[in-house]
């Protein structure tokens, strides 16, 4: 398979356009074109249905972009393995990471990592924590966080920060002076055994908050009440903010949300409701000389970015 034009065909694919693929890649159409058609020649695979309006993936197609973008992503890795000789760490990194975790971490970590790799590039996707572990399986990211991981031989994982859980309400309606307060205000507890009481909003299955409440429920003989399945951290605060029920997260999903000041979290205890976010790496990859530096970054700044956070 020619490397070329499997790049060709990620970029069409991703841009569902020969036009606009064309135009990043700085080839004329034609060419690009002859060049995915000889690919699903050798493949013996129709990969995209061409329209007037761009082109989609056909069954096999997805399954190719999929192997694709994880086959370019370690040969750019091998590349810059071979960099490091060279001096400064080169080449790119991907993390991938939930977006609870992103909104808070992405910042800081942006920063620093321009401060100490000037001369790399980073990338960052957000994303379940199932994506996260396939992702980080099929090679389209050297790092991940996740939360609460499944033992998996494809994936290392290592504790990282652990996180209260919160039930999360509308707050009651009173009169303040002055900007909020950037810390939530936290009400009485709840028991987990009263959870049940609760009609919550909350992310549909496989998602890592989901599969965590329910299986702390089942340990003790109770079912989560689930009113609404809403797969967004935004959209759930939108609606619990609205009184359309509540939510099971940690402080910091609330933390710098727009609509902290009308939500009021309440502690989960008897027994605490305690989530543990990991780091996660390929067990069967190497990471590049880039990466581990990278990792020992994330070590260094995600305990400290979210503690700070929860205020």
């Amino acid at each position: 398979m020619d490397l070329k034009q499997l790049s060709y065909f990620v970029h069409v694919a991703d841009l569902g356009s020969f036009t606009r693929a064309s135009a990043i890649l700085k080839i004329a159409q034609p060419a690009l074109s002859r060049q995915v058609r000889q690919l699903e020649v050798e493949l013996r695979q129709t990969l995209l249905n061409r329209n007037g309006r761009g082109v989609t993936l056909t069954e096999a197609g997805k399954r190719l972009l999929e192997h694709g973008r994880g086959i370019l992503h370690q040969v750019e890795r091998a590349r810059e393995d071979l960099e490091k000789m060279r001096g400064a760490p080169v080449g790119h990194v991907a993390i991938g990471m939930p977006p609870t975790v992103g909104r808070i971490l992405s910042a800081p970590l942006v920063t620093e990592f321009g401060r100490r790799f000037p001369k790399a590039t980073l990338g960052i996707v957000e994303g379940l924590s199932t994506y996260v572990t396939e992702w980080l399986s099929s090679g389209r990211i050297d790092i991940g966080l996740l939360y609460n991981p499944t033992p998996s031989p494809l994936i290392d994982t290592q504790p990282l920060v652990a996180e209260p859980m919160y039930l999360i309400g509308p707050a009651p309606q009173r009169r303040t002076r002055g900007a909020p307060s950037a810390a939530p205000r936290v009400g009485t507890p709840v028991t987990l055994k009263e959870l049940p009481r609760f009609g919550l909003v909350m992310p549909s299955r496989p998602h890592a908050v989901r599969m965590f409440v329910e299986s702390r429920l089942a340990a003790i003989g109770a079912r989560i009440n689930v009113a609404w399945e809403i797969d967004g951290i935004p959209a759930i605060l939108d609606l619990v903010a609205r009184g359309h029920g509540y939510a099971v997260l940690s402080l910091n999903a609330i933390r710098n949300d727009r609509l902290r000041s009308q939500l009021l979290p309440r502690p989960i205890v008897r027994p605490r409701l305690v989530t543990s976010l990991a780091i996660a790496t390929p067990a069967q990859r190497p990471l590049t000389p880039l990466a581990k530096k990278v990792l020992e970054l994330v070590r260094e700044l995600a305990p400290r970015e979210l503690e700070s956070n929860r205020g």
